[in-house]
């Protein structure tokens, strides 16, 4: 089990009184910058979840973008953001902006209800996902209440926003909602949007323009609650990450972030066992889940990187001490609280984890790297603290415009290049970057890094005469040869693209994207010579006429994560906790036996030859329903871990059999294979490893029993093993209970952790239940230590 940190109950009226008195200084702005960003440090060096605390009381599917103005900018989905300001009404998509990523300040709304398209008759609006493109920004975001995604688009992060309507046609051609979209680029330009909820995801080309979806839909997920898509690029696989089980349940809510991958952006995708994700069972590929710290059921998520190269997952998750919200304008509308969080994104073997598995933290981590070591931006329309080399010293402008602020620009140099040398210097390993633009035909914009001056450097061109990615290694003088990249037909150079650039020894690896976010139009790889790989400072480049550059950065590139962080492995066999079923009798039905019945024995169980058969009930252990016979016995105190061996092949829906660890009929934990339906699959049914618990809701009064909105599991089998890994927190009074499962008994996906608080002892059970038609064997019950 992850080791944890409180849980911080007891300090919730301490919260709330901050946050009370965070939004009476909010009355008067912080300390602000001429572009209107807070004053922060110029590099955090720690952060603590959540990094909206103070600023919104909530910020549910989150999406980011780091502005043309160098600035970070959040959107959010329509919610009651400053209930504890005292304000009850909601703020249609709320924008958030920051200088780091960790210090946030509130940043206005896309629409108010006066500017909301009427066309939309007033849904509430859901999951923004910014981009850039074409010299505006543009935002996809759900309109539940029209069954479709619209556009709207601004020439800044923060508006004003021009409305473009639906971008789906009617029918969208996807099964599911219509709702949890993200645009993505792939290499050579074609845009995607992906959509869809309820519990499949959908994949469909974009025009030109990005304003309207095109051409065949294809499904790329499927699995319950499936929704919240967000594709990135990386080496040879796109990734597709994704979220499932229940989102807003509260405490009670199971959301996961899982991701698939394929070597197309319309799939097949799938997780790291191999399973398609369009499959009817449950998923591996589980990214971040639950670790019983204060932050239940994370998800939605999106993907930044920082100035270093290091990716940082952008998601929501929902504290323990205060999961629920106020219904928003004295009305029924009963939401959950998520306020913003983000976390190191490691990749390790080819796939992304959080925190190395360690999953979302309530600590104090690292901050982002959003200082750079070289460089800086041309704020105020200045070249102040920058140095002219090479062609043409004179040529060099700082001209102001309302979205980027500052940038440099040069008129000419000529066929020989210019260069503008940022202060400062950055290691041999490097990442660099920078937007650039050329508005001229003819013309050459270069981002240079590892750069002695104009005869030892490195340097990434967007040549518009080749339309092109060009790079060149010059040692002393002495060029080590270009090497060309074809850039997309129709490469808008009039606008910002950014340019980033990894050195790592002698491999260079340089992207070309509209905005930064693992969509490259076009990626080159090559080594450059020895003498070529040194630190050095960060400069822009120009050649010939119409070169432009901003916010120039050259930072140490991050060094990766390379092991996981161990999962919890059984200790010790306990036998005095443990059966085989080798013994004739059914358990709990002889003198002596450590088993007992909960409403039994069940109908048609039997026993002996090293199994236990049980056929599933027409009876059901859920709220008021309190049918249905559980197996159990006592459990070992404090850590353990209990596994079964099952095999089981349910056909019908709501068929179940698996692991309980049971105090009562309102108080459980329970891991079982499953069947539930599939929405809007006509029919279709998913076969799925359902992590639930049953428990009081703390926040309600008095305190009543509530079920879960479930995790999921890996992928189910005809015969699966099963583990439930109890940790007793007594430090914080909470059973905190982990979810295991395999196909092979060899390699086992970890699941999210659930808690309850210690009230009394659990004991170890099963259950087969539901609906009849089914049997269930279990192999053994094996009870280990730790």
């Amino acid at each position: 089990m992850t080791p944890r940190t409180p849980r911080h109950r007891r300090l919730l009226p301490r919260l709330l009184a901050a946050c009370a008195l965070a939004w009476g200084l909010l009355a008067v702005p912080p300390a602000a910058t001429a572009d209107g960003a807070q004053a922060a440090d110029a590099q955090a060096a720690t952060y603590t979840n959540p990094v909206s605390a103070g600023v919104v009381d909530t910020f549910p599917d989150p999406s980011t973008i780091r502005g043309k103005d160098g600035l970070w900018y959040a959107y959010g989905t329509q919610n009651p953001v400053f209930q504890s300001r005292g304000e009850d009404g909601e703020r249609i998509l709320p924008i958030l902006r920051s200088a780091d990523l960790v210090h946030w300040t509130y940043a206005g709304q896309v629409f108010t209800p006066a500017t909301q398209p009427a066309w939309e008759n007033g849904s509430r609006l859901w999951a923004p996902d910014i981009r850039y493109f074409d010299g505006r920004y543009s935002l996809y975001y759900s309109v539940p209440g029209a069954g479709t995604v619209a556009l709207a688009t601004a020439p800044t992060p923060t508006g004003p926003w021009t409305d473009r309507g639906s971008v789906l046609p009617s029918p969208s051609g996807c099964p599911s909602g219509n709702i949890d979209q993200a645009q993505f680029t792939d290499t050579g330009g074609q845009a995607y949007l992906y959509w869809g909820s309820y519990d499949t995801i959908c994949v469909a080309q974009l025009t030109p323009d990005r304003t309207r979806t095109q051409g065949a839909v294809t499904q790329v997920a499927k699995g319950r609650r499936v929704e919240g898509g967000f594709v990135v690029h990386r080496d040879a696989f796109y990734y597709l990450f994704y979220s499932d089980g229940g989102c807003c349940s509260g405490a009670f809510s199971g959301y996961q972030v899982k991701v698939g991958r394929a070597t197309s952006p319309t799939g097949p995708f799938r997780d790291e066992l191999g399973t398609d994700l369009t499959a009817l069972t449950s998923k591996a590929g589980i990214v971040a889940g639950a670790n019983g710290n204060r932050w239940i059921g994370p998800g939605h998520n999106a993907v930044q990187t920082d100035l270093s190269g290091q990716d940082w997952l952008v998601y929501h998750g929902i504290p323990a001490e205060a999961p629920d919200l106020a219904p928003a304008a004295g009305g029924t509308l009963n939401l959950t609280r998520r306020p913003l969080l983000i976390d190191r994104l490691d990749w390790i073997d080819g796939w992304p984890v959080l925190r190395a598995g360690a999953g979302p933290s309530d600590t104090a981590q690292s901050a982002p790297v959003t200082a750079p070591a070289a460089g800086g931006a041309f704020d105020g329309g200045t070249l102040t603290g920058w140095r002219t080399e090479g062609a043409g010293t004179g040529g060099w402008s700082a001209p102001v415009e309302t979205d980027s602020g500052g940038y440099a620009a040069h008129a000419d140099s000529g066929d020989a290049p210019a260069f503008a040398v940022g202060p400062g210097t950055a290691p041999a390993d490097v990442r660099a970057e920078a937007d650039l633009r050329v508005t001229a035909a003819g013309g050459r914009a270069g981002l240079a890094l590892a750069y002695a001056g104009p005869g030892d450097r490195i340097t990434a061109w967007l040549d518009r005469s080749r339309n092109a990615l060009v790079t060149e290694a010059v040692v002393g003088g002495t060029p080590a040869g270009e090497q060309l990249t074809a850039l997309p037909a129709g490469f808008t150079w009039n606008t910002w693209h950014a340019v980033t650039a990894g050195l790592r020894g002698t491999a260079l690896t340089v992207e070309v994207s509209h905005d930064r976010l693992h969509d490259p139009v076009a990626v080159q790889q090559r080594t450059v010579p020895a003498g070529a790989a040194r630190s050095g400072a960060v400069a822009l480049a120009a050649r010939g006429p119409g070169a432009a550059g901003d916010n120039v950065s050259a930072t140490a590139l991050y060094t990766p994560v390379t092991a996981r962080v161990a999962d919890p492995a059984p200790g010790a066999l306990l036998p005095g906790y443990s059966d085989e079923f080798d013994a004739a009798a059914v358990p709990g039905t002889t003198a002596g036996s450590p088993w007992s019945w909960v409403r039994g024995p069940a109908a048609g169980v039997a026993a002996g030859g090293g199994s236990l058969s049980w056929p599933t009930q027409n009876a059901e252990l859920y709220l008021g329903d309190n049918s249905a016979s559980v197996l159990q016995r006592p459990a070992p105190d404090g850590d353990f871990t209990v596994e079964t061996k099952l095999v089981f092949a349910p056909g019908q829906t709501s068929q179940q059999a698996g692991l309980v660890l049971y105090e009562n009929d309102d108080r459980w934990f329970k891991l079982v294979h499953s069947v539930l339906a599939l929405n809007n699959g006509g029919g279709a049914v998913l076969q799925v490893s359902e992590f639930g618990k049953e428990g009081e809701r703390p926040t309600a009064t008095p305190p009543t029993a509530v079920a879960n909105g479930p995790m999921f599991g890996g992928p189910t089998a005809d015969t699966m093993w099963l583990r439930l890994v109890h940790h007793l927190d007594a430090a914080h009074g909470e059973h905190e209970v982990r979810a295991v499962t395999s196909r092979d008994g060899v390699t086992w996906t970890y699941a999210g952790v659930w808690t309850l608080p210690v009230k009394g002892p659990l004991k170890i059970g099963l259950v087969s239940m539901n609906k009849s038609g089914a049997t269930a064997r279990f192999d053994y019950v094996r009870t280990y230590a730790g």
